[in-house]
């Protein structure tokens, strides 16, 4: 049995969403990221890193239990388990893992840096670097939505690459984008959106946020 420790934000939601999709049976560990739960020891003896999603697989290679701790490598094994939503082919592998890391460097990094500095402002606080981050993260789309141009999904077909991705554009009004400058990424989002594991995934575990 798989152990997902997560809450639903962006990070977190790249693995539940993965889990949704590959059928794996799995258990969530929901992790009282405002309480500091993240970094107790009990939890940096499982993620030395102190941040969630993490997984512990009781069934891994060999039957031995396995750790993985960064939302992209959470992905990419996932998918191996499964046989699901990564390309055999080498080509058509290393285009969705093109994307993934774009998805898990620049996204996400940059993502976050808006999220941070957004409630920097809204809380009254010093958030000097919001509009150097907001160009960064426009760019950022543009160059998603390059990517799309003639393609459905990322890599071509719908694969773990997407996943990485659309929880932090998910977030688009958050970070306070004009949708309307990136269509290609606008009607990208509204297909994986409609995915029933995609739904599931974005609310496990539960939030009442609308976030």
């Amino acid at each position: 049995m798989i152990t997902l420790y997560s809450k639903a934000t962006s990070n977190g939601r790249k693995a539940s969403i993965m889990l949704e999709e590959s059928g794996l049976a799995y258990r969530v560990r929901p992790m009282a990221l405002e309480e500091g739960e993240q970094k107790e020891d009990w939890y940096l003896a499982i993620n030395p890193n102190g941040r969630i999603p993490c997984i512990v697989d009781d069934d891994g290679p060999g039957g031995r239990s396995v750790t993985v701790f960064e939302s992209g490598a959470i992905l990419i094994y996932l998918a191996e388990k499964s046989g699901r939503l990564l390309p055999d082919d080498l080509a058509a592998r290393m285009e969705a893992l093109n994307w993934l890391f774009f998805a898990s460097g620049h996204i996400t990094h940059t993502g976050l840096g808006v999220h941070w500095q957004v409630r920097c402002r809204d809380a009254g606080e010093e958030h000097a670097h919001l509009g150097v981050w907001q160009t960064e993260n426009n760019r950022v789309y543009g160059v998603l939505n390059r990517g799309l141009e003639g393609r459905d999904y990322l890599a071509g077909e719908y694969s773990i690459a997407d996943m990485a991705a659309y929880p932090w554009i998910y977030r688009w009004k958050f970070q306070e984008i004009d949708l309307d400058r990136y269509p290609n990424v606008a009607e990208w989002l509204a297909r994986v959106g409609s995915r029933p594991a995609v739904q599931r995934g974005l609310q496990i575990p539960p939030r009442d946020d609308g976030l």
